[in-house]
């Protein structure tokens, strides 16, 4: 895989799993859930992916090269651009839908 599809790759992944938490109503996506998801599951689902996609980021880095040192900004701007990416979610989920 180029660099170039590795970034793309997780670019989309990135948008794809900021937004699951609020089009399923399962854990993850994969498991059932007994209780409705509130907004507190919701943002646990999205710290816990947006883990998932960033050790993906880093497995296609390090198999591109060597992996570069990050300091706390970075974290701090991917964070904020994978709560970004989940607007859509949020407001279908939140703002838009009708609630049974």
């Amino acid at each position: 895989m180029t660099q170039a599809a590795s970034v793309w790759t997780v670019i989309v992944l990135a948008a794809l799993a900021a937004n699951l938490p609020f089009f399923s109503q399962r854990f993850l996506g994969v498991w059932p859930l007994k209780i409705r998801k509130g907004l507190g599951l919701q943002a646990a689902e999205l710290l816990l992916l947006y883990l998932l996609v960033g050790g993906i980021g880093m497995v296609l880095e390090q198999r591109a090269g060597q992996m570069a040192r990050q300091g706390w900004e970075f974290y701090a701007i991917s964070a904020t651009l994978f709560i970004t990416l989940a607007f859509p979610g949020f407001v279908y989920r939140h703002l838009l839908r009708r609630h049974d």
